[in-house]
């Protein structure tokens, strides 16, 4: 469950706020102080911010944080707001640690600016930033744990004119995955591409990626590591642009997306596939619909048997445009094993 913003979500101040590290040479650079840097009022300024905030979004006081929030991002504050109410019950009761603090200082790049990068401490940690107004700017990271479902927050505030920090964005994702972090995903991704089980490697890699990376305009090099083990696996069959055709018992199935998902608890892998008419048909008749969900699931696990050593169970979604049609989620050992059936793509990687 990713709260608050998405990765790839905005507040309106970091509307042109993006992952910068692929567009080339720095345009600009700015001065970053890591705590360690810090003079003692520095922190203790930044410290308070942050906890007043995150106390704000433990009560779910969403006034107040609209209070404590820039102008700029308070004018269309209705996003955030709904997704601090959801956030509230899964921090209530968590052990707030500020993680790390970087005092970002952009006043004196020119207005407009197409990009901003800050580059923060030795190993470097890099923050990249397109389109940022100039000014004077904090970033906070925050671990809410000792909870069932421990949340990774992200702060980025603005020092007003009058010196007193507001928010001006917030991030959040989960720390863990099916009671896993993110190393535990990227060792393990190591292992499985190391016994060639290349499905099971890329899918770990890219939870590992999602739970290790606060915000996608962060780089370090050990995320730069990641994305590089990450991106020389190319495994053959997933769908990407284009989908990929599996048969299974006589019937062809077009697979749109392949992912994981924890909605259960257990880690799973999650298909997608659009039905044609007939599939369709026999979708309305749920003794029927089960079985064609069945074979395809067998199917799948005969092309990669892989897969059942590293997925409690496999959910298949039948979708019709935006809406799920049906549904069904097995564990491993309720899938027999089908025939090997032939699979086929136009899309060379996912």
């Amino acid at each position: 469950m990713r709260l608050i913003l998405r990765i790839g979500q905005r507040a309106p101040l970091l509307l042109a706020l993006t992952c910068a590290g692929a567009m080339g040479p720095r345009a600009n650079a700015a001065s970053c102080t890591t705590q360690a840097q810090m003079t003692p009022s520095q922190r203790d300024s930044l410290v308070s911010a942050a906890q007043n905030i995150l106390v704000q979004v433990q009560q779910g006081d969403v006034q107040s944080i609209r209070a404590n929030t820039l102008a700029a991002v308070a004018a269309d504050f209705d996003a955030i707001a709904s997704s601090v109410t959801t956030l509230q019950p899964l921090l209530q009761h968590a052990a707030i640690t500020i993680d790390n603090l970087y005092a970002l200082d952009a006043s004196a790049e020119p207005q407009g600016a197409p990009r901003t990068d800050f580059y923060c401490g030795s190993p470097v940690v890099t923050l990249n930033f397109v389109g940022l107004p100039s000014g004077t700017y904090a970033f906070v990271i925050v671990h809410g744990t000792g909870v069932p479902k421990p949340q990774q927050v992200s702060l980025m505030l603005a020092k007003t004119a009058d010196t007193h920090w507001m928010l001006a964005g917030i991030f959040s994702k989960p720390m863990t995955e099916a009671d896993h972090d993110g190393l535990w995903y990227w060792v393990s991704a190591r292992k499985f591409a190391e016994r060639k089980m290349e499905w099971n490697a890329w899918l770990y890699y890219r939870l590992a990626v999602e739970l290790l990376a606060p915000v996608e305009f962060l780089s370090s090099s050990n995320l730069d590591k990641l994305h590089h083990e990450a991106d020389a696996l190319h495994p053959a069959g997933l769908p990407g642009t284009d989908p990929v055709m599996i048969n299974a018992n006589g019937s062809a199935f077009t697979i749109t997306e392949v992912d994981t998902t924890s909605a259960l608890g257990p880690l799973d892998l999650n298909v997608h596939f659009n039905p044609d008419a007939v599939q369709t048909g026999q979708l309305r008749d749920p003794s029927a619909a089960r079985q064609q969900v069945v074979n395809l699931m067998a199917a799948m696990l005969a092309l990669h048997p892989e897969l059942r050593v590293a997925f409690h169970g496999i959910w298949v979604h039948a979708d019709q445009g935006n809406n799920s049609i049906f549904a069904l989620e097995l564990p491993m050992t309720e899938v027999s094993p089908g025939p090997p059936q032939a699979a086929n793509s136009t899309s060379s990687s996912p």
